[in-house]
């Protein structure tokens, strides 16, 4: 397998992620640069991940010749990189939502149009849960799909989750939602677990999502990430099962009724000594996610990015197979979620339209 080459603009906590997959997996991705804007602290990601900084993305693309950049930048600032890195011709994967609203997406569309490469890291979907999950859900098990209830993850994310479960594309919905505000003991942040006891107020966003034949239920709270008393929730319904966290329960026939717990297999427990690492999740006896990347020791989020730039790489070199995360879809998951702030704001129902990406 040939290395993946890429560049890295951005220097923030999610930048790291990057770096990180290809200090774990070197045979497959290598990092041909970073551009961190501040040079003191170019000095600093220098001497971490031994590797040069540039100030600007014409110098690093004037002395090293990645395959594709990754932005990891804010979304206001992603789209100008994405037209610049356009105009060079350079494919892009970037960060989410790639762009702040929706004028900034259909901006970011039209190059797209003109023939920019701009994918997103979206990974969520390619988490080894959610993709066993979603495996199954494609598998016929469960039926014909009509609902998903996701409380796992804010905005965008949890989107696409809810699309991808309920098999939808850029269909429009008729969107209501509310917000609530209930006081938690605060639990860990990006900085690390809490110093002392905080209360804090985090507004939970409940969202309905009607396609018609198809509900989606979107429901997060913004405290629910990393917190330790807050649990992730999902359902999916069809009409012969359904997976409810997990559980999966389906119908072999009308009157055979199946359970099955899905099951995380890691290396290196109890007694195993093969490293530790993530091997799959099964369903019964049925490998349902096999991880692609073991043995390297890496979370599931870097898994999933990890998914990301194999994705990528492997579209940039022309080789055929699944997709990665194209920018259309990303797009649709972010117009979603500022039409879910709509309805929050207006208080009334909100109905999308179909956008130029739907095409």
């Amino acid at each position: 397998m040939a290395v993946r080459t890429f560049g890295l603009v951005g220097s923030g906590w999610r930048a790291e992620f990057f770096l990180r997959i290809a200090a774990a997996l070197p045979e497959q991705f290598r990092v041909t640069g970073i551009v961190v804007r501040d040079a003191t602290k170019g000095r600093v990601w220098e001497a971490r991940w031994n590797l040069p900084t540039y100030r600007a993305l014409d110098d690093l693309l004037r002395a090293t010749t990645p395959a594709f950049i990754v932005l990891s930048v804010p979304r206001a600032v992603a789209p100008s990189l994405l037209h610049e890195l356009a105009a060079h011709q350079v494919p892009v994967l970037t960060e989410t939502p790639p762009a702040l609203d929706l004028a900034g997406l259909r901006a970011v569309w039209q190059l797209v149009e003109r023939g920019a490469h701009i994918e997103v890291a979206e990974q969520y979907l390619f988490q080894p849960l959610h993709a066993a999950r979603l495996a199954i859900a494609r598998s016929g098990v469960l039926g014909t799909l009509s609902q998903a209830q996701v409380s796992v993850t804010n905005d965008y994310h949890g989107i696409s989750l809810l699309r991808h479960f309920l098999g939808i594309g850029f269909d429009n919905a008729t969107i209501a939602a509310r917000t609530f505000v209930s006081p938690i003991i605060a639990g860990p942040t990006r900085q690390g677990p809490p110093p002392k006891e905080r209360i804090a107020t985090p507004t939970q966003v409940i969202a309905q999502l009607d396609f018609g034949s198809r509900l989606g239920i979107y429901d997060f709270a913004n405290d629910q990430h990393r917190s330790w008393i807050r649990s992730s929730r999902l359902l999916v319904r069809g009409d012969r099962g359904e997976i409810k966290d997990m559980q999966v329960r389906y119908l072999h026939a009308f009157d055979q009724p199946i359970t099955l717990e899905l099951r995380r297999e890691n290396a290196g427990e109890n007694g195993n000594l093969e490293g530790y690492y993530l091997k799959g999740i099964l369903a019964g006896a049925d490998w349902v996610y096999r991880n692609a990347f073991a043995p390297a020791r890496m979370n599931d989020d870097e898994i999933a990015v990890a998914t990301c730039l194999t994705k990528m790489a492997a579209a940039v070199a022309g080789d055929r197979g699944p997709q990665g995360y194209p920018f259309a879809q990303a797009a649709q998951d972010h117009y979603l979620s500022l039409m879910i702030q709509e309805a929050i704001a207006t208080r009334q129902p909100v109905t999308t339209v179909t956008q130029p990406w739907a095409s």
